[in-house]
């Protein structure tokens, strides 16, 4: 009676059924041609993801090649540029698997193009967090760098890596509906509805803990402007250096929420099997949203930053200087140290990251 359960139990997996299968028992449209629609998602999908691309690899190749950003807070941006990069080559993957070529696919294979997308963006919003607590940390303490050794930088990155890949892995080790056709999610249709859940809320939970952090910054560099203002015998590059960091915070805090928000809220629905809400209609636009805040990242991180911009301008320009003795010149450069001492003892930060 037993082994008679336990053989009706596993017919009850669809292992060896179409992807097609599962949007049907979804109600998930499939289509057999390119719409115009179609069309225009997988341009703009491709476009952004090459330029998202470009632009963290400039990131990633500034923070190798100029010695000032071989501390925590650049090997960390560094590695949100990885993570980014990687977001790039995930929703890549997905535009050239998506529309009419989506029931080709083997069930392995869209496994595979999901995970790339759910460890991506996990990564790059770990990596968001981890970075807002090391500028709290900096702000509060008004260092220019953080004390962390990079020992437990490295330590840091890897985890938050080892984290983005169980969550993007665990679908296709058992968190899935492929036995249970009843608890199947709309938008990824071999998901089960309870990871989506899980997923969702883990992510919004850090975006919480993210808006807390960057709330408490703001809150301080507003207070210390105030006390700044009643003291003139402070550096004046002081209150400059402030005021920028109000402005940063404020971008950063803005461009998540606009961001992620939209795609989290999507999920969460669907977790939790809304039948009112038509979660498929905006499917793909908060995807590209998503995406989309993987450009901005490397715009706020990167290019408020002085020296990150003269950077990426002499590697942009390094063709045009092959022949000269440019690379001397950048390591007499990388040498110096930017840290501008306030009449208060203190060391104000550099940029306004």
């Amino acid at each position: 009676m037993e082994e008679h359960g336990r053989i009706a139990a596993i017919k009850h997996c669809f292992y060896n059924e179409t992807v097609g299968f599962f949007y049907n028992n979804s109600r998930k449209e499939l289509t057999t041609y390119w719409r115009t629609t179609d069309m225009l998602v997988v341009a703009l999908g491709l476009t952004v993801s090459v330029i998202v691309l470009l632009t963290n690899l400039l990131v990633i190749t500034a923070v190798i090649i100029n010695r000032r950003f071989h501390y925590p807070i650049y090997y960390l941006l560094g590695n949100l540029a990885a993570a980014d990069l990687f977001t790039s080559i995930a929703y890549m993957f997905l535009m050239f698997h998506t529309g009419p070529r989506t029931a080709e696919l083997s069930l392995k294979t869209w496994f595979i193009r999901q995970s790339l997308l759910d460890t991506s963006l996990t990564a790059s919003v770990v990596n968001l967090l981890a970075i807002a607590v090391e500028r709290h940390q900096t702000v509060f303490t008004m260092q220019l760098h953080s004390k962390m050794s990079n020992q437990r930088v490295m330590i840091l990155i890897f985890c938050i890596w080892v984290m983005a890949l169980l969550l993007g892995l665990i679908p296709s080790y058992g968190w899935h509906c492929l036995c249970a056709l009843d608890k199947c999610s709309s938008m990824a249709p071999l998901y089960s509805r309870s990871y989506l859940t899980f997923w969702a809320i883990s992510n919004l939970v850090i975006f919480l803990i993210m808006v807390v952090v960057y709330m408490h910054i703001f809150i301080y560099v507003k207070r210390k402007m105030v006390s700044v203002s009643k003291h003139t015998s402070f550096h004046p590059d002081y209150k400059e250096t402030m005021i920028s960091l109000v402005k940063t915070v404020t971008i950063i805090l803005s461009a998540f929420v606009i961001c992620w928000t939209p795609g989290q809220v999507v999920l969460l629905l669907d977790g939790l099997d809304c039948k009112s809400c038509n979660v498929l209609a905006v499917e793909k636009y908060v995807l590209l949203l998503a995406e989309i805040n993987s450009l901005i990242n490397a715009i706020i991180y990167s290019y408020r930053d002085n020296e990150m911009r003269s950077t990426f301008q002499r590697i942009l320009c390094f063709m045009c200087y092959r022949n000269s003795k440019y690379t001397p010149a950048v390591v007499k450069l990388n040498t110096m140290d930017h840290r501008t001492p306030s009449q208060n003892g203190h060391f104000t930060v550099d940029s306004s990251i």
